[in-house]
Order: C-alpha cells, then sequence, then structure tokens
C-alpha cells in the first residue's frame, strides 16, 4: 500500500522556507536591537528592514531581474549583511568573492558565476580593473565605500552604495517563488585544480539555519546561544557564507557587530565595547588574538568562540580556556551549508577537570540535528560507532549541495550511492562524537585554505637542482597543517643549492601557478633519499617518521 498524502483545501497557502521569512521575527521581537559595523554605523532591525527594500528597489532600477547573479567583494560589514538578504529574496542569486584569490581565478568565478552586477569595496576596485577586459558577463559596478570620497576608475561604476539606497522610500515588495530557487553560489578554495561552484537553494539555508539553532541553543549543551548573545562573526562573509551563522542570529533578533577588515586590536577592543558574547573564527586568528599583547585588558570571560576550517590544536584550546574563552571546534565543508558538527560538551562533562574537556572540545564535534554522519569501509558498509573503526566519513542532511554549478562529473562522484563523500578519514566514537584523522586527498588544509601538495611538488622539481621531491602536512598550532618539503638533489648540486634558493623559486612558480602564497614550505629539507612502499609511491609517512624529532612533530592536532 503506497503512503497517504494529506488532502489540500484549493486555497490553502503552501508557505516556502524562503530567506526573507527569517527576517520575520526579530522585527517582531526584538526591533530596536542594533546592528554595528566597526565604530561608525549603528541602526536597528526596523532600520535593517528598510536598508534591505532600498538595496532591493535600487537593483531593479538598475534592470536587475529574477535569476540574475550579483557578486558582492566586501571587508565584513554591515552592507554585507544587507546583501546576504536583499539579493536572494528578489530571487536573484548572491556571489561572494573570496578577496584572496589570485586574478586567473577571479576570472574564472565572475565569469562561471555570470555576474552581471558587481558590489565591490573601493580598496578592491584596482583588482577589478586589472581584469575587467576579461569579464564575459559583466555589466555594472557598485561602489562600496565608508565615505563619500570620489573614486576615479575606468570600471562602470553605475552607482555609489548609500547614494543608491537615498533614492528609495524603504519599501519593497519581495515576492514568493519556489523555496528551491537557488540562493547562492560560492566557490570552494578546492585541494586542487579549478574552484568548483557550490549552489545552496532558499530551502537549503532556511534549513540549515534551523538545523543549527537547534543544534546550538536547544539540548543545553555548551557552549549554546540565544537571543540575548551579542554575535560578531570572524570567518570572512565571503567565505563559506560566513558558515550562514548570521541568518541564525538574524532570526533570533541577537546584537550584531561586524568588524570590517580584520585588525587585532580593534577586534578586541569591539568585543570589550560591545560585550560580544560569540563569535566563530579559524585557528590562525585564535593563535593570533591569544598572542596579541592586549588580550590580557580585554576582558574575554565568557566569550564563546567556535573553531573550524582547520583542525583546533590542544595548546591553544588549553591557553583560551585560560584567558576566559570558551571555545570548541566545529566541522564543516563549502558542500555542506557548512556546519554539520559541534564539539560541545554534554551537561555530564562540565564537571570534567580541563584536560579531560580540552580531549571533547578539540574533537571533530557531534553531528547537528538532521545530519546523517557515518564512516564507512572500501565496499561502503557502514563501521561501529566505537572509537576506533576507521573509514571514509560519508554525509546526508537536508541543506547538502546537490552538486557543482555546470559540472555534473564531479557532482556525480560527490553523491555516489547518495551519500556525500567528503574525502575525510575519521571514526565515531561511543558518545557520537566525530574525529577526523586523515583525507584520502593528497592535499593539505592550512588556515581553512587547501594546498595542493601534488602541484607544490611538481613545481619544486622544475628548479634544475632537483631530483625528487615530496610534499606533506606537517601540525601548527597557528594553521592547522603547514607544508613541509623534502627533496633530494641532483649529482653536483650538494653544497651548491640552499634552501632559500629553492623558497625563493618556488614563491615565484607559485604566483605564476596562481596558487596560494601559504602554499610555500616554511622549511625546505635537503634528503639522501625519499621512501617508497612496495608499489612505487612515495611513503610520506615514513619520510615524517624518519624525521620526527628534526621537526617537532610531538604535538600535532
Amino acid at each position: 500500500m503506497p503512503v497517504r498524502k494529506i488532502e489540500k483545501a484549493p486555497s490553502a497557502y503552501d508557505y516556502p522556507l524562503l530567506i526573507k521569512n527569517l527576517l520575520r521575527p526579530p522585527l517582531r521581537y526584538f526591533p530596536d536591537r542594533e546592528i554595528i559595523y566597526k565604530n561608525t554605523v549603528r541602526y536597528s532591525y526596523l532600520t535593517l528592514e528598510k536598508r534591505i527594500a532600498r538595496l532591493a528597489a535600487g537593483l531593479e532600477r538598475m534592470g536587475v531581474r529574477q535569476g540574475d547573479t550579483i557578486s558582492v567583494m566586501e571587508w565584513d560589514s554591515h552592507r554585507y549583511l544587507e546583501c546576504f538578504f536583499a539579493i536572494p529574496m528578489m530571487g536573484c542569486v548572491l556571489h561572494p568573492i573570496n578577496v584572496r584569490r589570485p586574478a586567473e581565478s577571479l576570472i574564472h568565478t565572475i565569469n562561471h558565476a555570470e555576474s552581471r552586477v558587481l558590489l565591490a569595496n573601493a580598496d578592491f576596485i584596482p583588482a577589478i580593473e586589472s581584469i575587467q577586459d576579461r569579464l564575459t558577463s559583466l555589466k555594472a559596478v557598485i561602489l562600496l565605500a565608508d565615505d563619500d570620497t570620489h573614486l576615479e576608475t575606468s570600471l562602470p561604476v553605475t552607482a555609489e552604495y548609500e547614494s543608491m539606497l537615498a533614492q528609495s522610500d524603504g519599501v519593497f515588495s519581495f515576492p514568493d517563488f519556489d523555496e528551491n530557487a537557488m540562493a547562492a553560489i560560492f566557490y570552494s578554495t578546492g585541494a586542487a585544480g579549478i574552484p568548483k561552484g557550490v549552489c545552496f537553494s532558499h530551502r537549503q539555508l532556511v534549513l540549515h539555519t534551523y538545523g543549527i539553532m537547534a543544534g546550538l541553543c536547544s539540548y543545553g549543551f555548551h557552549p549554546s546561544v540565544n537571543a540575548g548573545d551579542v554575535y560578531m562573526p570572524l570567518t570572512p562573509m565571503f567565505h563559506v557564507n560566513a558558515w550562514s551563522l548570521f541568518y541564525l542570529f538574524t532570526l533570533l533578533g541577537a546584537k550584531q557587530v561586524y568588524p570590517g577588515k580584520y585588525d587585532p586590536a580593534t577586534i578586541l577592543k569591539l568585543i570589550a565595547d560591545e560585550g560580544v558574547t560569540f563569535s566563530h573564527c579559524d585557528p590562525p586568528l585564535v593563535h593570533t588574538l591569544i598572542n596579541c599583547p592586549e588580550i590580557q585588558s580585554a576582558g574575554l570571560s565568557g566569550w564563546k568562540v567556535i573553531v573550524g576550517g582547520a583542525p583546533l590544536s590542544k595548546s591553544v584550546c588549553r591557553t583560551a580556556l585560560s584567558l576566559g574563552i570558551d571555545l570548541c571546534s566545529v566541522y564543516g565543508m563549502a558542500e555542506t551549508g557548512p556546519m554539520l558538527t559541534a564539539a560541545l560538551l554534554k551537561p555530564e562533562m562540565l564537571s570534567w577537570d580541563i584536560e579531560r574537556q580540552v580531549e571533547v572540545r578539540c574533537r571533530t564535534g557531534l553531528p547537528t540535528p538532521m545530519v546523517d554522519i557515518e564512516v564507512t569501509d572500501r565496499t561502503g558498509a557502514p563501521l561501529p560507532h566505537d572509537g576506533k573503526s576507521i573509514g571514509e566519513v560519508v554525509l546526508r542532511a537536508p541543506w547538502l549541495t546537490q552538486g557543482y554549478a555546470k559540472d555534473p562529473e564531479k557532482s556525480e562522484k560527490l553523491w555516489v550511492d547518495g551519500w556525500l563523500h567528503t574525502g575525510d578519514i575519521g571514526f565515531i566514537d561511543s558518545e557520537g562524537y566525530l574525529q577526523i584523522t586523515d583525507r584520502t586527498l593528497d592535499a593539505i588544509k592550512s588556515g581553512g585554505e587547501w594546498i595542493d601538495a601534488v602541484a607544490l611538488e611538481d613545481m619544486i622539481c622544475q628548479h634544475e637542482a632537483v631530483s625528487e621531491a615530496a610534499v606533506t602536512a606537517i601540525p601548527d598550532e597557528k594553521y592547522g597543517e603547514r607544508p613541509l618539503a623534502f627533496v633530494v638533489l641532483k649529482e653536483g648540486y650538494r653544497g651548491r643549492v640552499e634552501e632559500e634558493d629553492l623558497r625563493s623559486f618556488l614563491i615565484a612558480r607559485v604566483k605564476e601557478g596562481g596558487l596560494s602564497r601559504r602554499g610555500v614550505p616554511d622549511k625546505i629539507a635537503v634528503v639522501d633519499t625519499i621512501p617508497t612502499t612496495s608499489v612505487g609511491k612515495i611513503s610520506k609517512k615514513q619520510l615524517l617518521k624518519q624525521h620526527k624529532s628534526t621537526f617537532s612533530l610531538e604535538d600535532g592536532p
């Protein structure tokens, strides 16, 4: 017998899961709570609603229509928050641009997304000018600036943001449409190769918001959040939608603080002045902040921080806890919305000693409600949750991307057998906590950015003195992982070629190849041989084992 469906009245309203509906609760519950940008802008949720409407009206006057892609290149600001609502609420697609990308990557992502309009901070205008002749779909640029300084540019600047908003009365009728409409596209940093377009619908982003609200607000785990928290994102808003957490804190009606371009002293001052109680960031920023001289007088007791993008080291965790920062790890991917797990403490764990808590806080974490996580063997069979059975991490959740834009082959590879394959290796313990232990990809994740080890090896081997090269990851307190390179020199070059010669050569090749500057290893070790496995592959585990004491690898994440 088939399932029975409910009877639907012809006039019944089929309530769509649209981003615009996340904006209604704060206007009802906390309309006077503030949105703050640095120390220069401060306004209420009522004003936020009007500014979102004015932005939509301004874009519509420019000829923007449903389905158009609008790119944004901006520091963390109130303007970015307005874009994350207004653009998808119109039925358009928001494309947050990673401002750290090299020129070739910018060209690819803007063209691939078919961006029609670009909202660009004045700081990024020179970068766009240098590539404008290669942008195939861009028709207009809107200038974002903190002041009214006139900017000379060859770009087709159609409007200045605040002037455009001033031309509207703050009223705009945002339509209903299919909840499966695309709301956002952004581009993964990628473990290797060309960045992939990751797409999310309104339905997925709304469900992600409610899923993480359940996980962070409902179970009495620690740390938790609520509408009384003061939120400041410290994950760039272009990076995986700032984990989409601004949607949660808007839904809650929390006070929100946006710091602009990241500066440690400014961040610490804002935390103190505005009473910030919750943030999210990557391990390098935590490392920078806890080593900032101003931190001793900042008064950070009670500041809750979730840390993702790279493993959280136990030493950083201990130091942060000693300063009163209440932090834990979270895990996700560009393809997952992103949040999947959080290493929250169950109530009974709060009485544990600090060392035992650190073990849990640095785990990959407990799955968020409505996230199914399994570790599987080579046949795809689930493994026991016993804390020792290691396999590939696979996922199901209602907000995972359904595929990459214009790339059906990679999309199908991502979703083998109906499970999203992370490329990560790990185990699940008896308490339900996931722990990532390794990666199936030959790549390094440093401070949240992927570095292609194979590409670096190829570049090093282009040096005339290098016979063989191997690049692997080593634990790093600040970045989670850093690349370490080993080279064997050709006969006759030992003593003639120094480490700095190889580094200078690699820096130039990395720049030419469009890879992240972070990919240049801090250390290039000259060795006699590089060990191989029985089938002739480089044995990086053996290589690290041989040189473990040389590079102090004992305290890894």
